[in-house]
This record gives C-alpha cells, structure tokens and sequence, in this order.
C-alpha cells in the first residue's frame, strides 16, 4: 500500500488528505502551510490540544462552532474568560465540552498575552531547518523530534497546558514549520508555495 493516493480530480495526496472531503480541503489548502500570527496560531494550538485522545476529522468538522465558540480565537478576549464563559462553553454541544481542555485553553490565552515577544516569535524559534528532501512514506514522519520536545517544555515553563511533545509536532505539522507533505504530493513545498 502506498502513502499516496490519486483523487478523482487526479492530483496526488497523502493517503490521510485523500480519506475524505474534509480532510482534502484541509490537507491541500491548510496542512503545512506557514501560519503566522499569535491569534492564528493560539487558535491551532487550542484545536491540537482539543484534538487529543481524538481524531482530528471530529475537531476539524466542529473547527467553525470552536471558532464562534471562542470568539474567534482572539488572545485578549478569551484571556478574559471567567466562570461565566466556561459555563457558556461547557454548555456549548457544537465543541468538545472538557473542561480541563476549556480551562487550558483559558490559561493558554493568558500565558501567550504574558510572552514578551508574543506566540508566533515563540513558537517559529523552534522550527527546525528545511529537510533536503520530503519523505518518501510515513514511516519516515516522526510523532516527536527535538524541536518538538524543545517546544513543548519551553511552553510549560511558561505556564501553558496540554502541549505535549506529540502535540507540540503536530501543530509544527499543520502550520508549516516543518514540511510532512510526502514526496509526489502534488502540494507545493511551503518555499514554492504562494502564502496568502
């Protein structure tokens, strides 16, 4: 079996981006694209944690109740949350009503806010350099790496919660600090890509 397949529309994914609509949509237009922004970035953070113990096709389907949800994933206003807004969220059946992961979502916010050169300065200064060249098969994709590890204790030190090494790679996956696009993808490479 190989880690690539070929839609209708005769374009070449990786086997996961061909499994359904959503995640075509997903893999083509979003997955491992460069994302900057803390707001942009606490949001994929959010939905990584969110995701865990999941799959992330339930947290990509629920993406636009998230959305409304937390008020568009802006840092200032949901680091204002209090228990007003966790009982609103909990009472929410379009998210993933948990509230240890509401409750570090809230934290998160307020963590990012306290960074003195914000999320995305964070985040990006552990990503690591350009492979020489995509992998070939899944098999070659880790779930953690140093980087990722580095991440992740850098960010509890900081007082955010649910952000693992595992999670900490997946968001690095999803917002193009590294490129897990297979080669033979018909997915440009993030440095070819045109970034809107």
């Amino acid at each position: 079996m190989t880690d690539l397949v070929t839609g209708a529309d005769g374009l070449a994914r990786c086997r996961w981006g061909g499994s359904t609509p959503d995640y075509a949509v997903y893999h083509d237009e979003e997955w491992g694209r460069p994302l900057h922004g803390d707001d942009a970035l606490y949001e994929r953070l959010t939905l990584e944690a969110f995701q865990s113990g999941l799959s992330w096709l339930t947290i990509l389907r629920k993406r636009p109740a998230f959305r409304l949800a937390f008020d568009g994933f802006r840092l200032e206003t949901v680091a204002g949350y209090g228990d007003p807004e966790v009982a609103r969220l909990m009472a929410d059946a379009g998210i993933v009503r948990n509230r240890a992961k509401i409750d570090a979502a809230i934290a998160n916010a307020r963590a990012a806010l306290d960074l003195p050169d914000g999320l995305a300065a964070l985040l990006w200064s552990f990503a690591p350099a350009a492979r020489a060249a995509r992998p070939r098969s899944f098999a070659e994709v880790p779930a953690i790496t140093l980087e990722s590890t580095a991440m992740a204790k850098a960010l509890r030190k900081r007082g955010f919660r649910f952000v693992g090494p595992t999670t900490a790679y997946a968001l690095m996956q999803a917002t193009g600090m590294v490129d897990d696009h297979l080669d033979g993808c018909h997915v440009k490479p993030p440095a070819a890509a045109v970034m809107g």
